[in-house]
């Protein structure tokens, strides 16, 4: 056999997957089809972590409950940003009081904690800031922010380390039962191994039980970050939920900024989509906008089939909103069950420690100097929007599983997220990211190979 264990794809499960099984003493590869992993994490890189409150399905609810128990030791463990904000669900009128009485109760029977209900008074002394109108909302402690990217490369970074071996551009064509496990076969590569775990939702092999599927349900997600004039505005998530279940919702992300969101299952117009979202930010208008970005939502059945793990294989479905709370509890999951039918031993040597890095634009002054004593490259500063530094962009290409794309840049260190949008800076991250690379300028794309950033040179000189 090449592995014990292949695991398909690359997202923030596969990639948390790989974390928890490379604690023991198995040969893992990890196969993803692009060029960089985590390509499913959304771009804002500010995902809230629930508590399952807010969730009918009762197995979501448990895995929310669970992930969002482990946040706190996974952020100060792997040096990920995390803040338990809490939030309020708030209710605007009586049916939308009644519903929320119903999920409250629900909650309390799930055995919920640090919950409460309040009344407008207290919701108006919570956060002096909404004017909206409020009837009751449900208070939760638990609810907080996280950057699920940065959780997802430190999950892979440590995997790295500790022996999993990471297929990028790398496409898997099937999936075959052999006499002692299963064929794996890609656009490049044929391997064998005992056992499989399927984390990509949208794929279906020669191997996958037609009868088993998810329930596709998708929502239209539109983000507004906004500008410092609505700066720490909320302290909490507030969250206001109507009876066509279209949530609109606004976040103080863990860099200091606010962002307001609307989750609904029409494809609205941009103009329509703020006025949604001005009845919970009040007075937002077109210039208090410095980023837009639309994605697809989904509320999915989360389906983890273990039904064929006694031939090997395991399928995880969680196209779903809550993916990024639930990740660290379904890893641990499958941990288990695939430590349980293979034989094997916890490493002694595992090293649980993610790697080093610095955060220039967060750094005091003194630290800074210290900084460039060391490599005087974190002195030139590329992106002056973000403060982003040419020693933490090339620190970003080294890493292991460093970036290759500007996108991946991008997403590691914040380049080119300020309002600028790149126009100063996607020049010199592009000839930095070919240098490092060794490769030629048009060679470099933004995140796979049909994205190249600059298509020919204008003039070829052979000297000057």
């Amino acid at each position: 056999m090449d592995y014990d264990v292949l695991i398909l794809g690359g997202g923030i499960i596969g990639c948390a997957a790989a974390y928890e099984l490379s604690k023991y003493s198995l040969n893992i590869a990890l196969i993803e089809k692009d060029y960089d992993i985590a390509d499913d994490v959304a771009l804002i890189n500010s995902a809230i972590v629930y508590d399952g409150i807010e969730s009918r399905d009762t197995l979501v609810a448990k895995l929310e409950r669970m992930g969002n128990e482990m946040f706190d030791d996974l952020s100060n463990k792997f040096n990920v940003p995390f803040k338990r904000t809490g939030g309020l669900i708030i209710a605007g009128n009586e049916n939308e009081e009644k519903a929320l009485i119903e999920m409250y109760e629900r909650a309390l029977k799930r055995g919920v904690l640090d919950i409460s209900l309040i009344d407008s008074k207290e919701i108006y002394e919570m956060e002096p800031n909404f004017n909206g109108k409020a009837v009751k909302a449900i208070h939760s402690k638990n609810l907080g922010v996280l950057c699920p990217y940065d959780l997802a490369i430190a999950y892979a970074e440590i995997a790295f380390d500790n022996g999993v071996n990471f297929k990028l551009n790398e496409e898997v064509i099937d999936i075959v039962k052999i006499s002692r496990g299963f064929r794996v076969e890609t656009n490049k590569n044929k391997f064998t191994c005992k056992m499989v775990i399927n984390t990509t939702p949208g794929k279906s092999y020669s191997i996958d039980n037609s009868d088993k599927t998810i329930q596709s349900n998708v929502f239209y997600q539109k983000y507004f970050m906004l500008d410092s004039t609505f700066k720490e505005i909320y302290s909490s998530i507030l969250f206001t939920i109507n009876e066509q279940g279209e949530r609109v919702y606004t976040v103080p992300s863990v860099q200091g900024n606010t962002i307001a969101a609307l989750n609904t299952k029409d494809n609205l117009k941009y103009n329509e989509a703020v006025n949604k979202v001005s009845n919970l930010v009040n007075g937002i208008v077109d210039d208090n906008i410095t980023n837009y970005y639309q994605a697809l939502s989904y509320k999915n059945d989360v389906l983890i089939d273990d039904s064929s793990v006694d031939k090997g294989y395991i399928k995880i479905s969680a196209k779903h909103y809550g993916e990024v709370t639930m990740t660290p509890a379904i890893a641990k999951i499958v941990c288990e069950t695939i430590v349980s039918n293979i034989k094997c031993t916890l490493k002694k040597d595992f090293n649980d420690k993610r790697r080093e890095f610095y955060r220039f634009r967060d750094l005091s002054n003194e630290e800074r100097n210290q900084l460039i004593q060391l490599d005087k490259r974190y002195g030139k500063v590329v992106c002056l929007c973000q403060l982003i530094t040419e020693g933490e962009i090339i620190e970003a290409i080294r890493r292991p599983l460093g970036a290759r794309t500007v996108e991946g840049i991008k997403r590691r260190t914040g380049a080119t997220l300020g309002s600028c949008q790149g126009s100063y800076c996607l020049n010199k991250i592009v000839s930095i990211l070919a240098r490092e690379t060794n490769k030629k300028i048009t060679d470099i794309v933004k995140d796979s190979k049909n994205s190249r950033i600059i298509l020919n040179r204008i003039k070829e000189f052979d000297g000057v």
